[in-house]
């Protein structure tokens, strides 16, 4: 059935049918009996897809990753899919346009996209207002981020602005370093300018009654150097974990045609091609950490056996983000009630 509305839906612009799409779940999520109707439909059924961590009960383990409900304005709409939890973003300290249009595209034949979206968000302060009123109680993450004019020798700064604006009304925190929409960015990874943005941060969290759970989100294009040094920060901070992994930059082994690719142009891939890479690095974390890392698997997760294959790699979660776009609501359900029959 969503294989014919999935040929539908791809035939307008992604950017623009996304929201059209959840502006309709929101209609629908307001009729009489319509939570229902999505609960049936949506919600997985089955015992021991509980997980505790951090102190957090989720109610199963498949999440929605980050870049999907950027200014938390779908999060009860969302919770009748039967997600466990929702992580919003990225979010910046002042609202930002993102880059121009078109910045989404699809790759079919790859089961994969292409986004160069540049953290275009309300901000920071307008995420947190709309959190304040939502009504469900799902598990909500927020990704923070710095604004594309801001310096990397300004970022703490941002970032410090976010985490206060959200911590009240978010679970957690993901701190992305790793999107490579936003000019040097990425440069954050290195070694002591992460080392520093991480321990400020968690200095400001020791600070709390009760500190949330800060996590960091990873590029899967580091070297195993990199990844080494990765995990001596996150230990040496008491980071409460790792998002592993965002987008890629690589273009290697895709189905779709170089000129294709040419046409449009630079932005991180998801999807199906990144989901034997995503795997390898969540291996090696769990592994060279002693499995003292918790890990949020994304990255190529569409079925119960790609959930199932992070999850024996170390991942304690998941989220899905591209295999949402192509597999349709129903996602969650099969992936739980998947993981279910393989327990």
């Amino acid at each position: 059935m969503y294989g014919f509305i999935r040929k539908i839906l791809f035939g307008f612009p992604p950017e623009s049918i996304h929201y059209g799409v959840m502006r309709g779940l929101k209609i629908v999520n307001a009729l009489p009996f319509g939570k229902n109707v999505l609960d049936a439909f949506c919600q997985p059924r089955g015992s021991g897809l509980e997980r505790q961590l951090w102190g957090l009960k989720f109610k199963n383990p498949v999440g929605l990753a980050a870049g999907f409900d950027k200014d938390a304005r779908f999060i009860d709409e969302l919770a009748h899919l039967g997600f466990g939890f929702v992580e919003i973003g990225t979010v910046t300290p002042l609202p930002q346009p993102g880059n121009d249009q078109p910045r989404l595209f699809r790759l079919p034949e790859d089961k994969a996209l292409i986004n160069r979206m540049g953290f275009n968000n309300e901000g920071a302060r307008a995420a947190a207002k709309r959190l304040q009123k939502r009504r469900s109680n799902i598990i909500v993450g927020g990704n923070i981020g710095k604004n594309k004019l801001t310096a990397n020798e300004d970022a703490i700064s941002d970032y410090e602005k976010c985490f206060h604006a959200l911590f009240d009304v978010v679970d957690y925190f993901v701190v992305n370093v790793s999107s490579p929409n936003t000019p040097n960015l990425r440069a954050l990874q290195e070694k002591e300018p992460l080392k520093q943005l991480l321990h400020h941060l968690q200095t400001l969290n020791n600070q709390k009654s009760k500190p949330k759970p800060v996590l960091l989100k990873i590029a899967p294009d580091l070297t195993n150097g990199q990844l080494d040094d990765i995990i001596e920060i996150v230990q040496e901070t008491g980071l409460a974990g790792i998002v592993a992994t965002n987008t890629t930059i690589s273009r290697e082994g895709l189905q779709t045609g170089n000129d294709a690719l040419e046409k449009i142009g630079a932005g991180g891939l998801s999807g199906l091609p990144v989901k034997e890479r995503a795997t390898e690095v969540i291996r090696y974390i769990h592994q060279h950490s002693g499995g003292r890392i918790p890990i949020i698997a994304v990255g190529g997760i569409f079925t119960a056996a790609d959930a199932k294959e992070k999850l024996d790699a170390g991942a304690s979660l998941v989220q899905v983000y591209t295999g949402f776009i192509y597999e349709g609501p129903a996602i969650v359900k099969k992936i739980c009630e998947g993981l279910t029959q393989q327990s």
